[in-house]
């Protein structure tokens, strides 16, 4: 990989992950009303999840989905009906300390499943994919992953910051209520590449 390819990568990698995307608005979400500290297992969730998906993307997983139509399918299903589920969970959180139950951030492990159903980590990994790796076989597809990774982690701290930044103005029930509300509205407004597809 040359130096140009490399700068075009981590600009890539940069560029992507912290546009606005379904993690990105959960993690805002989850920022808001748990803090940073109790988010950061699902920012790890999301970093190192999607590097091992794009790493499987690069061994051959992409290519393999894309030829069986049926499995393309069956994931965009799944991506749908999970992200409806997340956003309705999203929609009626509850601040912490509030007494209610069932009020947490997301865990590290389904963070990381999450990206597998995320519509916008699948286009993430298969386009540094294609364009970083194609031609340098294993150790460039790695390289890519990890390289993805170290990127990403601090691009989706801004976002579960930038939630956290707001909680004293969401002190307000009603506030907090509509944030959550508009942070599950944006999550249903981002299926619609999906939907179009």
């Amino acid at each position: 990989m040359t130096l140009d390819q490399f700068l075009g990568l981590v600009g890539f990698a940069f560029v992507t992950s912290v546009t606005p995307g379904p993690n990105n608005l959960m993690l805002m979400a989850s920022g808001a009303n748990f803090g940073l500290r109790r988010t950061l297992p699902h920012m790890a969730g999301i970093s190192l999840g999607h590097a091992f998906m794009a790493l499987l993307v690069g061994l051959g997983l992409g290519a393999a989905l894309a030829a069986v139509p049926q499995a393309k399918m069956a994931l965009k299903v799944a991506a749908v009906v999970y992200m409806l589920w997340l956003a309705w969970k999203m929609a009626h959180a509850s601040a912490p300390g509030d007494g209610k139950a069932g009020g947490r951030p997301l865990t590290f492990l389904q963070a990381a499943a999450f990206q597998w159903v995320n519509p916008k980590a699948w286009a993430m990994a298969i386009g540094a994919m294609a364009a970083y790796a194609n031609s340098g076989g294993w150790p460039q597809v790695a390289m890519v992953a990890g390289l993805f990774a170290l990127i990403n982690f601090p691009s989706v701290m801004l976002w579960a910051a930038a939630g956290q930044a707001l909680r004293s103005v969401l002190q307000d029930p009603v506030r907090l209520r509509v944030f959550n509300y508009t942070m599950a509205f944006l999550l249903v407004v981002s299926l619609w590449p999906v939907l179009k597809v």
